[in-house]
């Protein structure tokens, strides 16, 4: 930041450019894992709106821990060990990673108001702006990037 008195510029120090908030957790699979990434996914929008000043409506809100909520209940019913959520975010945007051990990559079905269960990515794909799925050397990685102003 630059404060500009009496005409002059003075440099305060600030200038450095802001790395985005970074946090991550790691689950066992264990019963309660996905309501814990939810409430980890809760407290790191309350630290966006504290450190970043992000104004997060409470859809943005909703509609972030369901993407959250989404990703991590299919590492947790198709990977055969643990995973780590992780979170980075900035006033404008939430990317969200789950990493897992499953090589297999999810399938997106069609659209199918009849069928029971599998919605998971189609959710995800209506909420988040970008998705991306990629395999890494024990796993799986998918990211949704989730803008939070529309």
């Amino acid at each position: 930041m630059i404060e500009h008195l009496g005409g002059a510029v003075v440099p305060t120090g600030f200038d450095v450019p802001v790395e985005p908030l970074r946090r991550a957790a790691h689950y066992t699979g264990e019963p309660g894992c996905i309501a814990e990434a939810r409430a980890f996914a809760a407290q790191f929008l309350e630290q966006l709106r504290n450190e970043w000043c992000a104004a997060i409506d409470s859809r943005a809100d909703g509609e972030l821990l369901l993407v959250v909520s989404e990703l991590v209940t299919n590492a947790d019913r198709h990977s055969n060990g643990p995973y780590i959520l992780e979170l980075e975010g900035t006033d404008s945007a939430v990317s969200v990673c789950v990493y897992d051990s499953s090589v297999a990559l999810p399938r997106r079905y069609p659209k199918d108001p009849e069928r029971v269960g599998r919605h998971g990515l189609e959710i995800v794909h209506a909420l988040a702006g970008e998705i991306t799925v990629e395999r890494v050397p024990v796993g799986k990685r998918v990211r949704a990037r989730f803008e939070l102003a529309r």
